[in-house]
């Protein structure tokens, strides 16, 4: 899932984009309002974190500029500011939570989970479904053949990016670009290793979901179309979705 981090602070924006991504979300960053407004209007996002204090309008006023365009992200507003009036005022914006500095980072997560399954994504189908095999990113449950299977945060951002390009081949470059959030490097097989560990969770030999495609990458095909490999010149331009990020 791709969540909006808005804050000015360098090292505090650092510091949520990386816990975020290690809980397997795709973070992109803006440094002020205006930036922020732009990138939730012109770009999918499934939830917004967004400090108070920021250059341009301030967090308040791009949420109350957010829900005047009929835009419904979800969004976590963060502020130093404890006053009971200024809670209701970012309420009274349209934000969906209030989170007053300093937090706990394990606070603001679950904050987020909560949000999301409250409200959903605006975004994102409920439930994102290969063959036997169901998501659902608001709970972030994963079931095969009606069995829940445990991942981490990594191989979930790794599986939900395969399914949201269900059927289109997917280069170990763009995988790691959307699910690591950095620059490929022929000389590491994270990839691969996040994919057997999938593979070793997910498929039995009858029912392989994730396919290797031949001088391209992997993709992820419906059971009852599943085969050793899928042909190369099949593929296609992914969707930017999740929307993420590394096997723990």
């Amino acid at each position: 899932m791709r969540i909006l981090v808005v804050e000015d602070n360098p090292r505090i924006a650092a510091f949520l984009q990386k816990g975020l991504r290690e809980e397997g979300y795709v973070v992109e960053v803006a440094g002020d309002g205006d930036a922020a407004f732009e990138k939730a209007t012109t770009q999918g996002f499934d939830a917004a974190v967004v400090d108070v204090m920021i250059p341009g309008r301030s967090g308040v006023q791009l949420v109350r500029d957010l829900r005047d365009r009929e835009i419904r992200l979800p969004v976590l507003l963060l502020t130093a500011r404890d006053r009971t009036e200024d809670k209701v005022a970012g309420l009274d914006a349209g934000a969906d939570d209030y989170l007053t500095k300093p937090f706990e980072f394990s606070e603001l997560t679950a904050r987020l989970r909560a949000l999301l399954r409250r409200l959903g994504s605006p975004g994102a189908a409920a439930t994102l479904k290969a063959g036997d095999l169901e998501m659902d990113p608001a709970t972030r449950d994963v079931r095969r053949g009606g069995q829940a299977v445990e991942l981490t945060p990594r191989e979930y951002a790794l599986l939900e990016y395969l399914l949201r390009n269900s059927g289109r081949p997917l280069s170990r470059a763009a995988i790691m670009e959307h699910v690591w959030g950095i620059r490929f490097d022929p000389g590491t097989n994270i990839v691969d290793v996040c994919i057997n560990s999938l593979r070793t969770k997910l498929d039995d030999r009858e029912r392989a979901l994730i396919q290797t495609v031949r001088g391209v990458g992997y993709a992820v095909k419906p059971a009852a179309e599943s085969s050793p490999e899928v042909p190369a010149e099949a593929a296609a331009e992914p969707t930017a979705e999740p929307d993420a990020e590394p096997a723990q």
